[in-house]
């Protein structure tokens, strides 16, 4: 069993949106038609995060009349400040913020605006990192936030940049030790398909938005377009695998290398990883109809 991994931890895996829009910013849905949609569509938790800015009254979109004994809600906002390398306004996404959560101040930086998020409570990501072209020098400035977002629903129609991943491994190869996110960053408008192509399970002992969050931190949690991760485990120099019917498994680390298994309808697998000699090793899944899913990078070496 490898602590760094949630699938032996007691609880349940819960399915969850973590980056959404409404009327209280640039969305079409109000809030709660935003979550009565998830809701229907089989989700635990959503958390809607609207545009912290000025020009929408700097929202903090409360989503608690909305929860239910099956349905709970994270409150959060897209924050943004300062501009980054290439000269565009920084988004942070931030859940589980307070309601008192401050505007940024005039020359507040966008790594600034993230540390105070993080000294409020929330769970912050680098947003969509591909979708605006940031660069490896605007990541690292971030310092330790929590994850980045590798998955981003919305990028899908608006810019064919929804696959932050590539970034996520550059950082694990400088030694950075972020999670994985995969969103929607649903606003629900007509001319953009951005919805139900990215979401989280997370592992937690309750349906309970401090608990997730708190499972959150943790990296208790996968990331997937498709596929279940229903067991994974390492031993010694071994990866065991249990999932839904892929056709693909692979274990990545550090630079090139990788260990991989082909089939059809493949469910489950042990994958030997010792050649990858890596710090570092994540899963990623692949199934017929070319959905994935992700564990979060697991740390061999403390």
């Amino acid at each position: 069993m490898t602590p760094d991994l949630p699938f032996s931890k007691p609880g349940t895996f819960w399915r969850g949106n973590l980056h959404s829009h409404s009327t209280c910013s640039d969305g079409t849905k109000s809030p709660e038609d935003v979550c009565k949609f998830y809701q229907a569509m089989g989700y635990h938790f959503v958390s809607i995060t609207d545009h912290f800015l000025e020009q929408y009254h700097y929202p903090m979109t409360d989503t608690r009349p909305f929860r239910s004994a099956n349905f709970t809600t994270i409150i959060g906002a897209e924050l943004h400040a300062g501009q980054t390398s290439a000269g565009e306004i920084w988004h942070l996404l931030a859940n589980g913020l307070p309601f008192d959560f401050q505007p940024p101040h005039k020359d507040e930086s966008g790594p600034e605006l993230a540390a105070r998020a993080m000294a409020a409570g929330a769970f912050v990501s680098c947003a969509h990192p591909a979708w605006y072209a940031l660069s490896e020098e605007d990541v690292l400035a971030l310092g330790d936030v929590h994850a980045i977002e590798t998955i981003n629903g919305i990028s899908h129609d608006h810019n064919d940049r929804i696959d932050s991943w590539y970034m996520l491994d550059v950082m694990l190869n400088r030694g950075r030790r972020y999670y994985g996110l995969a969103t929607d960053d649903a606003h629900f408008h007509v001319k953009h398909n951005d919805r139900l192509l990215g979401w989280v399970w997370v592992k937690s002992e309750t349906l309970d938005d401090a608990a997730i969050l708190a499972a959150l931190k943790r990296g208790d949690y996968y990331s997937s377009t498709g596929p279940v991760l229903e067991d994974v485990q390492i031993s010694g120099d071994t990866m065991y695998v249990k999932c839904s019917p892929v056709n693909n498994i692979f274990v990545t680390g550090r630079g090139s290398k990788s260990a991989y298994l082909h089939g059809n309808g493949l469910m489950e697998a042990e994958i030997n990883t010792q050649h990858l000699k890596s710090p570092f090793v994540r899963l990623t899944v692949r199934d017929s109809k070319g959905g994935r899913a992700w564990t979060n990078p697991v740390w061999l070496m403390k």
